[in-house]
């Protein structure tokens, strides 16, 4: 018996959550797992030890700002470095393809806070257009999500308020086209431009296209203009009406969250979270102002903005948001600041925090982007954090954003640091069930069925790493280290990180529902 690869001697963790470790060699051929066995007698083309060694499957990204890096030189390993051999599209609901020029253009800009600073050539008229970048240009593979901050701008522009029967429609019409091309899952991200003007009725009627596919509903949902507690029961009854499943993006477990968790199980609600695990997020400083000061393109926001009147009544409302006034400069424009706190730049340049942060939405024109830590103490973090990672329907997402200058560390590190810091260090879930969170539950919950799981028949998306000095070493001043203790990754049986490091391999390719 030969294979084209055989990994052996490793501990296999299958991915699915409920069997121990075991020791096992895997062999692979034709970019499929075609055995998971005692390979002693059997050769390959290429045998790797893993002796001492952890194989798992790939892991999955359910929410990461990555497809614009994948395709340029830059930060394009940085997931893979970590284990991740999918990443899904549209996170938050971003997108640029079925638009017309001028569109497109608009989108970009607005969402160049988390695309990062890159050049590319920008139209895609129909979706194959968009999704054909990526085969054999990316190192890891991509799995479409219907992104409905692009439909709704194409049919409704960037007016506010709700949508016409007609324009409903048509959106729907886009939506059908998206799960038709491959795509698993609606994609919202309600407190953005132009998807925070969507009212619950569209949102149904989009569900019950996406639902009929198969598809499940994401959402960074509506905290900023409903509360959290209101956002929540919004995606509750978004569920009630359509029947779909229902995820939440970038959440953590504190005591409102538990009780609405344990509101969702008592009514039957099928519900999944997402967590990067780290004590702070990342954003635009524009999401920060009220959501009636954001309507519509990117220039005619700035131009609002502008008017003095605005200005004396947005700025004390900052301060709500806030807080501290601990934000890290992650990206301007300009590149000024970065790398310093908001109340640094503010007494440098003689303002309150509150001016300082709306002068430079101004200034740099929407592109000013921030670390936002959570204003909670250390220990109440270290707790929600230890919540979050032991609740069962918590998978990991990175919500990376990659190619600014002074980016968010879990686009480095989130997935390095859960076998490392939470299972090793803090002992806070067992191996077995990380893995799960990361490869096995992603798989499942957005209907990846050929992948997240060790066993016969499934996809050679494979990661061997060390379990006693696997890590992430990203850190707030120095977000873009990359992980140790993962030795080699495998997407679709090609190697793309050997020995630690990556091969230049890009052999992702679209994984379609």
């Amino acid at each position: 018996m030969s294979f084209d690869l055989i990994i052996r001697n490793g501990q296999v963790v299958d991915g699915m959550g409920s069997r121990e470790a075991f020791k096992a060699d895997v062999g692979v051929s034709n970019g499929q797992i075609s055995a998971v066995d005692d390979l002693s007698d059997a050769k390959a083309n290429l045998e790797i030890d893993a002796g001492g060694h952890i194989v798992s499957p790939g892991f999955i990204d359910v929410h990461v700002h990555s497809e614009t890096a994948l395709v340029t030189e830059g930060q394009r390993f940085a997931g893979v470095a970590q284990g991740v051999t999918t990443q899904l599209l549209a996170p938050d609901g971003f997108g640029w393809a079925c638009l017309p020029p001028d569109l497109t253009e608009e989108m970009w800009e607005y969402t160049r806070f988390a695309s990062g600073n890159i050049e590319m050539d920008l139209g895609w008229p129909t979706i194959e257009d968009y999704l054909v970048i990526f085969p054999g240009n990316s190192p890891c593979n991509v799995y479409p999500q219907v992104p409905h901050c692009a439909v709704r701008l194409k049919v409704c522009g960037w007016e506010p308020g709700p949508a016409t029967d007609q324009q409903i429609e048509e959106m729907a019409d886009l939506t059908r086209q998206w799960m038709e091309a491959g795509a698993g899952c609606l994609n919202l991200g309600l407190d953005y431009q132009p998807s925070v003007n969507a009212d619950l009725r569209e949102l149904v009627a989009l569900c019950k296209v996406a639902e009929s596919y198969g598809g499940i509903y994401a959402a960074h949902i509506r905290n900023h203009t409903l509360g959290r507690a209101g956002a929540w029961e919004e995606t509750f009854e978004l569920q009630r009406r359509s029947g779909i499943p229902i995820h939440i993006s970038h959440e953590r477990v504190d005591n409102e969250c538990e009780e609405l968790l344990g509101r969702a199980e008592k009514e039957g609600i099928d519900i999944s979270f997402e967590a990067y695990l780290y004590a702070a997020g990342m954003s635009h400083m524009t999401i920060m102002i009220p959501v009636e000061d954001q309507q519509g393109s990117p220039a005619e926001v700035i131009e609002h903005l502008r008017d003095p009147e605005v200005k004396k009544r947005i700025v004390p409302y900052l301060t709500n948001w806030l807080g501290k006034y601990n934000q890290v400069v992650g990206y301007t424009r300009s590149g000024r600041f970065i790398g310093r706190t908001l109340t640094e730049v503010a007494q440098d340049l003689g303002k309150t925090p509150e001016e300082c942060a709306y002068d430079l939405i101004v200034e740099e024109e929407g592109l000013s982007a921030y670390i936002f830590p959570w204003q909670v103490s250390p220990e109440e973090a270290d707790e929600t954090i230890a919540r979050t990672i032991r609740h069962p329907l918590m998978m990991a997402a990175s919500d990376g954003i990659y190619n600014v200058p002074h980016p968010h560390p879990r686009g480095f590190g989130c997935f390095a640091q859960i076998p490392g810091k939470y299972v090793r260090e803090k002992k806070l879930v067992t191996l077995e069930q990380a893995i799960y969170k990361m490869s096995g539950f992603p798989a499942m919950r957005f209907g990846i069925s050929d992948r997240g799981e060790i066993a016969k028949g499934k996809v050679a998306d494979l990661v061997i790493f060390d379990p006693d000095t696997v890590n992430a070493r990203a850190t707030y001043e120095e977000p873009t280290l990359g992980p140790v203790g993962i030795e080699h990754v495998f997407v679709n049986g090609v190697a793309t990180i050997s020995n630690g490091e990556p091969t230049g391999a890009l052999p992702g390719q679209v994984v379609r529902h």
